[in-house]
């Protein structure tokens, strides 16, 4: 029997999901077990796998499009099934009686509160989960080039170049990369996707082309350069994870009544250590002054449970362990891999926690458990420069430290003007838990901990 095949909720803090590709055309059948679709979450692109076999009917959500949670996305079913209703019944927004789904399988505890659970797809698609029925796709496929091409928008509806009747250039987010990066003018270039659409094989088609301008001709493009009218631009479609960056700093900024403290600290001794442990690590297991400064927050987080915590409305939850999330940059966006425990763990395994974690980051294959549920938090822009700089909390944690540079600095010790390696750390509170006494202390430990990192040890 044909049926709605809805958007999953594929990691916790999901509420909408855009479709990255269909693997399958409308028409094509599919097996138990058969990955039919990959869609980008907030966090990572999680592939859909079909629970039983089928055909898929129609397509309702191309890729580049976006679905709410229960969303009707496609059309599954038998081999020549009329849809008709079910289409009418999509277009006219009506939901059938009893089609809340239901979930069918008990979610992993993985920090989420109560009522967190995750709701498997209707028409045979598995949700998200640890064993491994959905997993995260395991590259980066072009996401624009679809066997079957989806009908074009309004805005599509636009010369072959890319260009539309509003001034505004229809290209694809790879196409348009790919042009700034080995200097194509998009405007020289014929879109071949829908609607006159620049995709990668159009860029791709533009670079194997030998440039038809002479060497005189580029010379008199260097003496005389006339700029007329607006600038033109493209547009591109926002990701998941930007989406959900943006509104969940948004709603930290606007719900959270955060203070800031800036402490500096003395680095040297830390810079010893690290050079010490080194020399004698291998190359592979070096570690880095972000590993030893997440285990000082970590020892210094037990020692101040207040700082350890969150807010929870009508309570105060207080953790146990430190679980750590480390501030990682990736191509969409930000991800914070967390290190579970911290304060029971060694630098080295620390260290390589990290390492393992930011580099499946970055090639989104972490689960939803792995980048949810930290304790508290660390962003570190010291590699890139940065001697300053404030962070905002990530809910339902109650603070996070901005990390700068260690730099070479004038000091006064014992009257006398010495030169230390000082890094300022900037801590964000979130006032309904830390105060701010409590913040200064903890602040306190932490510094004591850098510069005399045998503390750690007691």
């Amino acid at each position: 029997m044909a049926e709605k095949f809805l958007m999953p909720k594929l990691s916790p803090t999901m509420e909408e999901g855009q479709i990255s590709r269909w693997l399958k055309n409308e028409g094509e059948k599919f097996d138990a077990n058969e990955t039919l679709a990959e869609v980008d979450t907030d966090k990572a692109t999680m592939e859909m796998t079909a629970l039983s076999g089928g055909t898929l009917l129609k397509i309702i959500k191309g890729a580049g499009e976006t679905a709410a949670l229960g969303e009707p996305i496609a059309i599954t079913g038998k081999e020549g099934e009329d849809i008709s209703a079910l289409l009418a019944e999509i277009g006219s927004g009506e939901k059938p009686k009893g089609e809340q789904p239901k979930a069918e399988e008990k979610p992993e505890d993985n920090g989420s509160e109560p009522g967190e659970s995750s709701p498997p797809a209707r028409g045979g698609v598995a949700a998200a989960s640890a064993d491994g029925v959905v997993g995260v796709a395991t590259g980066s496929p072009d996401k624009e080039e679809q066997p079957k091409a989806q009908p074009a928008t309004a805005a599509e509806g636009a010369p072959s170049n890319g260009g539309s009747a509003n001034g505004r250039m229809i290209v694809s987010p790879i196409a348009a990369r790919m042009a700034a990066e080995n200097g194509i003018d998009l405007k020289t270039v014929q879109g071949s996707g829908p609607g006159g659409r620049i995709i990668k094989r159009d860029i791709e088609a533009a670079m194997s082309r030998p440039s038809a301008v002479s060497g005189e001709q580029k010379k008199a493009e260097y003496k005389t350069i006339e700029v007329q009218g607006a600038s033109s631009y493209h547009e591109e479609n926002i990701s998941k994870m930007r989406s959900v960056i943006a509104h969940r700093l948004t709603e930290a900024t606007q719900t959270i009544p955060m203070f800031y403290l800036t402490v500096e600290i003395e680095m040297d001794n830390v810079l010893a250590l690290r050079k010490q442990m080194n020399a004698v690590v291998g190359e592979e297991h070096k570690v880095s002054v972000n590993d030893i400064i997440v285990k000082a927050a970590a020892m210094s987080l037990i020692k101040h449970p207040w700082v350890n915590a969150s807010f929870q409305d009508k309570t105060i939850k207080f953790y146990e362990d430190a679980d750590i999330g480390v501030a990682v940059a990736i191509e969409d966006g930000l991800i914070t891999p967390v290190i579970r425990g911290a304060n029971k763990k060694g630098i080295a395994q620390i260290s390589a926690e990290i390492k393992e974690m930011a580099g499946r980051a970055r090639e989104k294959k972490l689960q939803p458990e792995e980048y949810t549920g930290a304790t508290f938090s660390i962003s570190n822009l010291g590699m890139f420069g940065i001697e300053q700089f404030t962070a905002i909390i990530n809910p339902p944690e109650a603070a996070i430290v901005a990390i700068g540079g260690a730099r070479e600095t004038a000091v006064v010790r014992d009257g006398q003007v010495t030169v230390k390696n000082i890094m300022k750390v900037t801590m964000s509170c979130d006032h309904r838990v830390v105060d701010g006494a409590t913040g200064a202390k903890f602040l306190q430990t932490l510094t004591q901990m850098l510069e005399n990192p045998a503390m750690m040890l007691l």
